[in-house]
């Protein structure tokens, strides 16, 4: 019961990571690439 319990939380958590990682996207004001036009969005 724990384990399913553990394996359930943990499945939710890597989906929810990848769902902010690549749905959720920022306005790109806290990229590395800093604000000038160096073309690493490209």
């Amino acid at each position: 019961m724990i384990q399913e319990m553990l394996v359930l939380l943990i499945f939710l958590a890597a989906v929810g990571f990848l769902i902010k990682k690549f749905f959720l996207k920022s306005d790109g004001s806290s990229s590395g690439c800093g604000s000038g036009q160096c073309g690493c969005n490209e």
